[in-house]
């Protein structure tokens, strides 16, 4: 059991896994994941920088998921894993309300930048006439700045109100980060505001995102349907099929998180889902849409030739 020195303000992070050979082999696994978010990440970013095919509205937001994403895993594994090794898994009180914030901040920034994905697909499918002036370049800034400014100040409200309350009880929190909900439980004032908080929070920046992306893709895929050139229907749900797949994976376990009664919540089963949208999701992203996508494939034999043409010829 931890102990706690009640004059210290420090937190304490009992971590996701038992300090153990079974917890190592685990902990090792999250580090490869961590590794290959990383690369795939960077690789991303480093194609659409370099490559003028992809310097396109689409391609530019996709930029700006992969940063999200590169530093989405980098707020929480590298602590975890120090805590694991060093076996110290203090955090202290600024240290946790900047985890907290840089989290928070990527979680909204994100799934608002999803939304404009989707949105920019939209209008390149069901209103191609209008495409150039509705996603231009400026017009792709804004949207990208306003997703992380809005995320920024959604994350700035929750941290600063979780650093605001008084913690009377042991500060030992149950996540392997500063995760706001598990730190409330600690509190030793009723935080039904803060409940409530989240649940406006959720519904602006998931929710509500969420419903308009299922109504973009619902108006595309029916457009897609009412194509007549075969290669541009093909074409149009392989690319529609693939941002599907990552808003997905990333507001399901998300909206079931925080929208869940704390009666029906666990700790153990909120750290799993956190591993999945905070863990597994920003490694496969950059799969997802370099796999499924021909013009990232390109750009991968064009930026790096000596590596495919030594494949290709082995």
């Amino acid at each position: 059991m931890e102990r706690w020195n009640e004059t210290s303000t420090d937190f304490i992070l009992l971590g996701l896994f038992s300090p153990n050979q079974t917890g190592l082999l685990l902990l090792l696994l999250i580090l490869l994941i961590f590794f290959l978010a990383s690369v795939g990440n960077s690789t991303m970013i480093h194609l659409i920088r370099l490559d003028p095919r992809l310097h396109t509205p689409m391609y530019f937001l996709l930029s700006q998921l992969s940063l999200m994403d590169l530093m989405y895993i980098s707020s929480t594994v590298p602590k975890m894993a120090f805590d694991f090794f060093s076996g110290q898994k203090s955090i202290s009180f600024f240290g946790c309300g900047v985890q907290s914030f840089f989290f928070l901040t990527m979680a909204g920034s994100e799934g608002l930048l999803l939304a404009s994905m989707a949105y920019d697909r939209y209008v390149a499918i069901c209103q191609p006439l209008h495409y150039p002036i509705r996603m231009s370049k400026g017009m792709c800034v804004k949207l990208i700045i306003g997703s992380w400014i809005l995320g920024s100040i959604n994350s700035l409200a929750h941290t600063v109100y979780a650093l605001h309350i008084p913690y009377c009880r042991s500060r030992v929190i149950n996540h392997f980060f500063c995760d706001v909900p598990a730190m409330l439980l600690l509190a030793c004032m009723d935080t039904w505001v803060y409940e409530y908080m989240v649940f406006v929070s959720t519904c602006l920046f998931l929710l509500v995102p969420f419903l308009g992306i299922t109504a973009s893709y619902g108006r595309v895929l029916y457009a897609v349907y009412h194509m007549h050139s075969k290669e541009g229907r093909k074409k149009a749900f392989t690319t529609c099929s693939t941002h599907l797949t990552v808003v997905t994976f990333y507001y399901a376990p998300f909206v079931y998180t925080d929208l869940r009664p704390r009666i029906l919540r666990s700790p153990t089963e909120d750290k799993i889902l956190a591993v999945f949208y905070n863990i597994l999701t920003p490694m496969l992203n950059p799969i997802i849409y370099s796999l499924r996508n021909k013009e990232v494939l390109g750009a991968m034999t064009r930026v790096f030739p000596i590596y495919f043409s030594r494949k290709t010829c082995s």
